[in-house]
């Protein structure tokens, strides 16, 4: 058995797991109300994943079109499929113009107007009055925003006293009685040494997941740590079947062209050269909602109108744009193209197609922050000092399908209000005696014992050949189109791969920098998120937002308009009513979603 009798134990108010914008804008909250906090973080915060966001966070500011916030909210609930819960939505909504102005002060260089406001550009989903036209709502530091937010966060929480434990690797949760949640355990990634970290709140801002699938947007590290440690203690996790797959990655390769691209003025075209948006989306073309484009280009090839020898992508059309104003305003894509293309935005078309992008679901939690369980009634009722937010947490505001640009504001506006109720929660009731209080290690313990024991007569393949089976395997069962059948297969799938995680190969333990075992550590927590997909989404028999179905074409809100509850103790499936507190505004009640 893995021995913790002498584990090196560190103390503090709150421990937050994850440096990315959601974690530091908690973390710079508690440290300025002068809580102990410390950030675990498996690399150094500044390349945590917020710094790949390149469009913008949103806000009805009003700078370059008329905005309100009831607007926004519309949108958004209509862009959720009417799947998000309206009163974190509201509460998010009406936040954003606030929440935009303290990143500004914070010092986020934001691109600016000739009138000297914050720069908004248009993103898919947007309207002004309700629907009736396109709105302007995403602030913008040209399109390197999640980078200006993230590095401005950490230099805050740096004059603000906050403690870093850089490149390490939280392992698991640990409770001092079966209903509190006292800290974790984490590994020292330098060393291979495990270590406690005991705190009256543990917050959970781990990012997305989409590393689960084998073209995808996301870092490596995005690999679902926070979830799966979630799941492991005996918590749901909500609305998995929910992944968004984003229009315009990089074909064959994934890398995200961000949505600027078209908010700017770019347009989908076939191999007929045709702009075969307004096909889809009359009203709003190439700036319809991100579900919708991404299944219309997955139609335009399955349908043989791809470009190309292999006929299996479309193309991202900005030539008809000026030069100088693709160099300012979208740089970074246009070194992306450049990079990973090999073509100049400024004069050739991008060969683009649907990639892995964003989960809507995740660890769920009210918008206070607080993650949620199912007592016995099956009433949603708060765990005792555990909190998640940002991509990790699901509040739900983003319901079935994300809108661009509500991302960014998620994890700053979440942040904040889980911060601000853990200060709350902290000021009121920090009992003297909480750790001096006894801790059960061994689940944990049990669960590490495999890795030390493995011997190379055990081993078949390496960790990485397992990955890669895993990926493809859920891109073939869960993609942008699914039925029951190549989810059924999927499942038939997951146990045999997950029988070689515990046979990978793995390199001396002794090692420091063990790679080998943190990615078998990232891969065991991969595989409990794909179980948590493959059962939630066969489930659901309807087609809604991201979740589409080949075999179940139409949503079905009188048998659908409901949450799912994965929990991992036999891959039971429980499910929770949405949220609807704005139904007596009919423009806010399900309707049929065109754009």
């Amino acid at each position: 058995m893995v021995a913790f009798e002498n584990i090196d134990s560190f103390h503090f108010d709150v421990v937050i797991v994850g440096a990315g914008g959601a974690g530091l804008r908690a973390a710079l909250q508690l440290s300025q109300s002068s809580q102990r906090v410390a950030v675990v973080s498996k690399v150094f915060p500044t390349r945590s994943h917020t710094v790949a966001a390149q469009g913008g966070i949103n806000a009805a500011l009003g700078n370059n079109t008329e905005d309100n916030w009831h607007w926004h909210m519309y949108d958004t609930i209509k862009g959720s499929d009417y799947l998000g819960d309206q009163d974190a939505i509201e509460f998010m909504c009406r936040e954003a113009s606030e929440i935009v102005r303290e990143l500004e002060h914070f010092g986020v260089p934001f691109s600016r107007t000739d009138q000297g406001k914050i720069y908004q550009r248009p993103f898919g989903g947007q309207s002004r009055n309700f629907g009736e036209s396109q709105a302007s709502r995403t602030c913008a530091a040209a399109d390197r925003t999640g980078h200006a937010i993230l590095q401005t966060l950490y230099q805050q929480n740096i004059q603000a006293g906050t403690t870093f434990f850089n490149e390490y690797f939280a392992i698991d949760l640990v409770k001092d009685d079966p209903q509190r949640i006292a800290g974790m355990v984490v590994m020292n990634m330098q060393t291979g040494e495990y270590q406690l970290i005991r705190a009256h709140a543990v917050m959970i801002a781990t990012g997305g997941a989409c590393q689960l699938f084998k073209t995808n947007t996301n870092a490596k590290i995005n690999t679902g740590d926070g979830l799966a440690m979630v799941a492991r203690a005996g918590l749901p996790l909500q609305d998995m079947e929910f992944w968004q797959f984003h229009p315009t990655g990089v074909a064959n390769k994934g890398m995200l062209l961000s949505e600027a691209a078209r908010g700017e003025g770019g347009v989908l075209r076939n191999a007929q050269g045709e702009a075969f948006m307004v096909n889809y989306a009359p009203h709003v073309k190439d700036l319809a909602s991100r579900d919708v484009v991404a299944r219309a280009i997955a139609i335009e090839v399955k349908e043989g109108r791809g470009c190309g020898p292999n006929k299996d992508h479309v193309l991202l059309d900005l030539t008809h744009l000026d030069a100088e104003i693709i160099k300012k305003r979208l740089p970074g894509i246009r070194d992306l193209a450049l990079t990973f293309a090999g073509l100049d935005m400024c004069t050739d078309p991008i060969p683009v197609y649907p990639t892995a992008h964003y989960m809507m679901g995740g660890i769920p939690t009210n918008f206070k922050g607080q993650v949620l369980t199912l007592n016995e009634q099956g009433e949603s009722i708060p765990v005792t000092g555990l909190y998640a937010v940002g991509e990790c947490a699901c509040v739900s505001v983003h319901g079935a399908n994300r809108l661009g640009g509500n991302s960014l504001l998620d994890i700053v506006v979440f942040g904040r209000a889980a911060a601000q109720e853990i200060d709350r929660v902290l000021q009121n009731q920090k009992p003297s005696d909480f750790f001096d209080q006894p801790l059960d290690l061994s689940r944990i313990a049990a669960r590490l014992q495999k890795w030390e024991n493995q011997s190379s007569n055990d081993v078949k393949d390496p960790t990485g050949v397992i990955k890669s089976d895993l990926q493809a395997a859920m891109q073939e069962g869960c993609g942008v189109f699914r039925n029951a059948e190549t989810m059924q297969a999927l499942i038939a799938k997951l146990e045999p791969i997950e029988h070689r995680i515990h046979q990978a190969v793995l390199s001396d333990h002794s090692r420091a920098f063990n790679l080998d075992r943190i990615e078998a550590l990232e891969l065991e927590n991969l595989m409990t998120l794909a179980y948590a997909t493959a059962h939630s989404a066969v489930l659901r028999e309807e087609s809604r937002g991201a979740h589409s179905r080949i075999d179940f074409t139409e949503r079905n809100d009188v048998d659908w308009l409901k949450h799912s509850l994965y929990f991992i103790e036999n891959h039971q499936v429980r499910y929770k009513p949405v949220t609807l507190t704005a139904l007596t505004v009919e423009g806010f009640k399900p309707k049929a979603r065109v754009y």
